[in-house]
């Protein structure tokens, strides 16, 4: 089946086209995102020394900061496997 487009061309309906920019393809800095990670973890548990009345702030503390440990350690273990590309 074609759709009808403004300029009489037709398209076909059941063809999609994905649209990336040029930087979505370009890889990023591996390294330096792991080390980001970690100092962001790092930060996030020196904050449990503040001012906080609950425990409800202390609670997402930690769970962010292991969340963002437990994503750098499945990274590592689905690159060893081969299971993601080892770029850069």
């Amino acid at each position: 089946m074609s759709l009808p487009t403004r300029r009489g061309a037709t398209v076909a309906a059941d063809e999609h086209h994905e649209v990336y920019a040029p930087d979505q393809l370009k890889p990023g800095n591996r390294k330096r995102a792991q080390r980001g990670a970690i100092i962001s973890a790092a930060i996030m548990l020196l904050f449990l020394w503040g001012n906080q009345q609950g425990n409800t702030e202390k609670v997402w503390l930690v769970l962010i900061a292991v969340g963002l440990i437990a994503v750098l350690i499945g990274d590592a273990v689905l690159r060893r496997s081969g299971l993601r590309p080892n770029d850069q």
